[in-house]
């Protein structure tokens, strides 16, 4: 009998995800300029430093989710709250560049055992057949991370050296998230993964799960969507000011959150009867649309705020969908493991982008460059699209079986 998820798992995951995107994340660029400073570096050296270590994470995260599957999610959070804390200490305390980045590099493997990915993998194993509005849940409740650690960071940074500040930020992921893993991990180790899928039927799961080629496809729709969301989220506000929009890109920037949680709010309303599958193309499609908006109506403010507002509905689903498509798919046995890979394509390409995009803006120009990311997320969604025909087609023969 599957069980129930008490209410106070999503909350506490909530804060919990808030406080490991916010220290973990968002945090690192308010404190970059006093960071260059202190190590000696140039500002360009310590984003290059952060980039290689999201790419080294991308690499554990398979591992992270893989442990998951074997140990249960909580107890792999709880470890991961003190590890997190240790990398944060070891990084706060880095006499120069080089252990720096080596800490920066233990912080972001030491993440993928907190955030999203092994958070909805403990909501699976426990919440049986609520576990896809609960993840809803939870990515409404950790989309605020960064409109609550960006202004806290920037206060903090008034009183505080940005080392102080990652020691108190290692406080916070010991006193704050690590009593909530503990608690989860004693509900997880007693709920081992069903092997009946929740969401999806049995003719689905015979006919998809072991499937290489639908499971290569998402891969490719989440690699293709952590590109496209990395590469015009860092650059945002340049973007926009180099394409005539002058003072009013921050405003444009600042459309981006709202929007982010208004698609979850939609989607709790009046998404419950849509298919994973189409909310990902939906989800996928918004981003391109976004882009070629702003470069067919630029510099016309409306339509840049149109482009923002698009990105963040976009970008607030593709969260949603990182962690309830694989579950309608392929069910929960093996969740963790699967999601593990979704993270690792998503975030190696989200390393990659800003780097990317920044030698195509120096090469090509902003417009070029924009059009050539519109038309990479037009894979994505033609990535996901394809999972729509080909499940559809696996169902076909499924339902004459089951007939004959």
């Amino acid at each position: 009998m599957e069980s129930k998820l008490p209410v106070w798992t999503v909350c506490g995951l909530g804060v919990t995800q808030i406080i490991g995107y916010g220290t973990l994340y968002y945090a690192f660029s308010i404190l970059v300029p006093d960071i260059a400073r202190d190590i000696g570096r140039s500002q360009e050296w310590v984003f290059g430093a952060f980039s290689i270590a999201l790419f080294v994470g991308s690499i554990a995260a398979p591992v992270a989710g893989h442990l998951a599957d074997k140990f249960g999610a909580g107890r792999l959070m709880a470890a991961g709250s003190i590890l997190a804390a240790l990398s944060l200490c070891l990084t706060a305390f880095a006499p120069g560049a080089t252990t720096f980045a080596i800490g920066l590099a233990i912080t972001e493997v030491v993440s993928t055992a907190v955030l999203y990915a092994v958070a909805f993998t403990a909501i699976v194993q426990v919440g049986g057949r609520t576990a896809q509005t609960s993840i809803v849940h939870l990515t409404l409740i950790a989309g605020f991370a960064s409109s609550v650690f960006w202004p806290l960071t920037s206060w903090l940074h008034g009183y505080l050296s940005w080392r102080e500040i990652y020691l108190l930020f290692a406080a916070m992921n010991l006193l704050v998230c690590l009593p909530v893993h503990l608690a989860l991990g004693r509900l997880t180790s007693r709920s081992a993964p069903a092997v009946a899928a929740t969401t999806a039927t049995v003719g689905d799961r015979r006919r998809t799960n072991g499937s290489m080629l639908v499971f290569s496809l998402m891969l490719v729709g989440f690699a293709v969507e952590g590109y496209a969301l990395s590469a015009i989220l860092v650059h945002m506000v340049p973007l926009t000011q180099a394409l005539g929009l002058g003072a009013a890109g921050l405003l444009v920037a600042s459309m981006f959150g709202p929007a982010q949680v208004a698609s979850r709010l939609i989607n709790l309303g009046f998404g419950k009867e849509l298919s994973q599958r189409w909310l990902a193309v939906i989800a996928t499609v918004l981003l391109p649309i976004g882009l070629v908006i702003l470069l067919l109506t630029t510099p016309w403010g409306p339509g840049a705020v149109l482009f923002a507002i698009c990105f963040g509905l976009g970008s607030g689903l593709t969260s949603i969908v990182g962690g309830t498509l694989p579950l309608e798919l392929f069910g929960r046995e093996g969740y963790g493991r699967r999601l593990g890979w979704c993270t690792s394509a998503k975030q190696l390409t989200s390393a990659i982008a800003p780097v990317a995009m920044a030698v195509s803006m120096g090469g090509l120009g902003v417009v070029h460059s924009l059009w050539i990311t519109a038309a990479v997320g037009i894979v994505g969604a033609a990535a996901f699209l394809a999972i729509v025909i080909v499940t559809a087609a696996q169902r076909g023969p499924a339902a004459t079986e089951s007939a004959a």
